[in-house]
């Protein structure tokens, strides 16, 4: 159901999602992956799944708190955004290795159909925030009987 969701993506956003994912292959042959990965912008983790109902979209967002990231609706795309703070306590350290991630951080999903606007729920456990978007009706198929003669 992934690929639904990546055909209604604009050619110019598809396009250059094309050009990034080529640039970032480049950058790790040229610098190796180790390095190259110590450049990379904090983005979490995300899974985005459809049914016939709804959209749910997945977030790792580990060490966070509720009032860390923002979620919103706005013009059919799920936006979620927020910042993950550095804690920086180890006076007197020198670090060989720092992997990981912290910064500000924006996801948006483009939603190929609209959804119940009063009916989307948000729910973060664990480290994971889980949004659910029930389709508008409108948006949801509709099975058509057949009639045989």
């Amino acid at each position: 159901m992934v690929s639904a969701l990546r055909r209604w993506m604009p050619p110019l956003p598809r396009t250059l999602a094309r050009l990034e994912n080529e640039m970032e292959g480049l950058m790790e042959r040229f610098f190796g992956p180790e390095e190259w990965k110590g450049w990379e912008v904090f983005a979490p983790d995300m899974n985005v799944a459809e049914t016939e109902e709804r959209y749910e979209v997945t977030v790792e967002l580990p060490g966070m708190k509720p009032e860390d990231f923002t979620v919103e609706l706005k013009n059919g795309q799920l936006w979620i955004s927020g910042e993950k703070k550095e804690e920086r306590e180890e006076k007197g350290k020198t670090f060989h290795r720092m992997e990981r991630r912290y910064g500000e951080f924006r996801r948006v999903i483009p939603l190929p159909t609209p959804v119940e606007e009063g009916q989307i729920e948000a729910q973060y456990k664990d480290g994971v925030l889980h949004v659910i978007l029930p389709k508008a009706a409108e948006a949801r198929p509709k099975h058509i009987q057949v009639k045989a003669e």
